[in-house]
């Protein structure tokens, strides 16, 4: 064996996993290296009788299954037999693509209209007057957990500067303190709620001690008057 043959390494059978538009790509890529696509693609030529056929072409009908049969495998590897079961017409390579692509293209692109809606839902996002510090985190999160399901490789970087330039104006001062301090890269979704959460409680300190030196002087007025 020579070390060029030694040294090459055979493609991996891209395996099916919920994504279409992605899988199908690479298996189409796949099957082309394999010279099988053309195969795939159109089908086995079909005649109305074999009988009638010549040899050169009986000799072409066998390659041609021959070759379905290999690519029928090399699919049959790259499917899971849950989904596999669900395809009831299996006599092709052909028949399976084409099932593959009726049954997930469309659900495909369900996804990517459900990912462009999801991504301006987090575009526009930002905390609400009042809102609590769990409640925003517990929308922004809700959303950002959608948008990976549905295929965003969406980074806790992204989150945490969302949520950093959409929280509401009595928190800029911590927010400008959070960046300053911490490397935004490093800091994680955990931490950040911590401190905001942390800002939002002595908030609300200063506002119970307010309300009460208010009443305490409004009491000291009446008892003078």
């Amino acid at each position: 064996m020579t070390s060029e043959n030694s040294s090459f390494v055979q493609p991996a059978i891209p395996c099916f996993d919920g994504h279409y538009d992605h899988w199908s790509m690479l298996m189409e890529n796949f099957l082309k290296s394999k010279e099988y696509w053309t195969l795939v693609e159109t089908g086995i030529t079909e005649h109305a009788s074999e009988t009638a056929l010549t040899e050169a072409q009986k000799k072409t009908l066998d390659d041609q299954r021959l070759k379905d049969l290999k690519a029928k495998n090399y699919l049959f590897q790259a499917i899971d037999r849950a989904v596999l079961e669900t395809i009831l017409k299996k006599d092709t390579a052909k028949d399976i693509w084409d099932s593959m692509k009726k049954k997930y293209q469309g659900t495909a692109r369900v996804k990517r209209a459900q990912l462009q809606a999801l991504r301006k839902e987090f575009e526009i996002l930002h905390m609400k007057e009042g809102e609590s510090v769990n409640d925003y985190f517990s929308r922004t999160l809700s959303i950002a957990n959608k948008m990976r399901i549905n295929g965003d490789k969406l980074e806790d970087v992204a989150v945490i500067e969302k949520i950093l330039r959409s929280m509401t104006h009595k928190f800029d001062y911590v927010v400008c303190s959070i960046k300053e301090s911490n490397g935004i890269d490093s800091l994680s979704i955990d931490e950040l709620q911590s401190s905001l959460l942390v800002h939002e409680q002595r908030m609300g300190s200063y506002v119970v001690e307010e309300q009460a030196l208010k009443v305490t002087a409004h009491e000291g007025t009446i008892s003078r008057g």
